[in-house]
């Protein structure tokens, strides 16, 4: 999510603003027939578990988004609106290569699950710190209800060894969420636990977050390619996984079935 300034538009959700796009009603049918073939066994198992994950994190990413731009729309800027934020359009959330194409090469080459997507929030019409700050972090509480969502068959005990290959895609997706979850909340300049921060600190402390959020990712990236801390994190999302009820052993079969690639 991203701040800027700029003249408020009209009040008021233009007509089919908040109308779902036909881009996510594609990428939800995708995820729905991919989870019924991985569930039947119908097709290639591998390709299905990467088309299941793949749509799985896109949903979560418009839903993410989706909830930054609501949030925004609630605490008075209705240019989110306007810009089509409110549409769960995954093109409309800013630079395609930085908010899509970057988290999605990641996903698929190392089956991580980066932050994706950001909207141009027009802060000048938000009144209130708190109110600030619930925009930032309304994105990654979105996060955490799609892991608790995906998490709960688990905690109920379902038999996951009836149809192993899908509850496995299934896992690997959570965890994916889990992940996203705890990125989405590291206090770094340009990404969103950093921007619920912002409100609270000094001009002068402001101002050198200003400057530096926009190469936010990248210093976000360049942290977690370090050897300690990518182990640090990851001990972390292991640690919070076991404590929630997600099975790991699960989790990385689905990774497995989904890098297909790496099998050949």
């Amino acid at each position: 999510m991203t701040y800027r300034s700029g003249r408020r538009l009209a009040i008021g959700v233009p007509r089919g603003a908040s109308r779902p796009s036909p881009l996510f009603l594609c990428i939800l049918a995708v995820f729905v027939i991919t989870a019924w073939t991985t569930w039947s066994g119908y097709g290639s198992v591998r390709l299905n578990v990467f088309l299941f994950v793949v749509a799985g994190w896109l949903l979560s990413l418009c839903l993410h988004e989706f909830a930054h731009a609501l949030t925004a729309y609630r605490s008075g800027d209705a240019s989110v609106a306007q810009k089509g934020y409110l549409s769960l359009n995954p093109l409309k959330y800013t630079h395609w290569l930085l908010s899509l194409a970057l988290p999605l090469f990641f996903l698929i080459v190392g089956g991580i699950g980066l932050p994706g997507g950001a909207v141009w929030i027009d802060r000048t019409w938000i009144r209130g710190r708190l109110k600030d700050s619930l925009i930032s972090l309304a994105g990654p509480a979105t996060n955490m209800l799609f892991t608790a969502v995906l998490v709960l068959p688990f905690a109920f005990g379902v038999n996951t060894f009836a149809h192993p290959d899908f509850w496995s895609a299934w896992a690997f997706l959570a965890f994916l969420q889990l992940m996203a979850s705890l990125l989405n909340l590291v206090p770094i300049p340009g990404v969103d636990g950093g921007n619920a921060l912002r409100p609270w600190l000094s001009h002068d402390w402001r101002r050198g977050f200003d400057a530096v959020a926009p190469y936010g990712m990248l210093l976000f990236l360049a942290l977690l390619w370090q050897p300690r801390i990518n182990a640090i994190f990851f001990d972390v999302v292991d640690g919070l996984a076991n404590l929630i009820g997600l099975p790991l052993d699960f989790a990385d079969f689905g990774r497995s079935l989904f890098m297909f690639w790496q099998s050949w």
